[in-house]
């Protein structure tokens, strides 16, 4: 994909699978997500293995793809590691930098009402790698 592609795909698609690395090995998990300005925003439970495991390293590899047959298939993946933005958890302290990705992740999934539950924190992933497919240009 074009980087304008990955964009436009990544601002459309919903669902994430995240990757760490854990103790025991890697742990995978589906995330809802944000991206705006270049970075990958993910909100998480402080207290889940995700978030421990990314305090522990924070390098990530997260997965966004599509599809169903095989000549469908597209995604993207991006790598990096993730930093902690704003209080951890948040409960609405005033971070400036959050209020975009607030404000979008609000509008895509909880009907635009930004919320602060004090058990959720975000992070932020500026990748140090993109790689995209789409095996729908396969057939063209």
């Amino acid at each position: 994909m074009t980087p304008e592609e990955v964009d436009a795909f990544l601002a459309e698609q919903r669902t994430c699978r995240v990757a760490t690395m854990g103790r025991g090995g890697p742990h995978a998990t589906p995330l809802w997500y944000a991206w705006h300005g270049g970075a990958l925003w993910l909100t998480s439970v402080v207290r889940s293995q995700r978030w421990i495991d990314l305090g522990r390293d924070p390098r990530i590899a997260v997965v966004v793809d599509a599809g169903t047959s095989y000549d469908e298939l597209r995604g993207v993946e991006l790598r990096g590691r993730v930093e902690i933005v704003g209080e951890a958890p948040r409960t609405g302290e005033p971070v400036p930098e959050l209020d975009g990705p607030e404000q979008l992740f609000a509008d895509r999934y909880t009907g635009g009402a930004v919320g602060h539950d004090g058990r959720h924190g975000w992070l932020r992933l500026v990748p140090d790698k993109i790689t995209s497919w789409d095996f729908r240009k396969l057939v063209r």
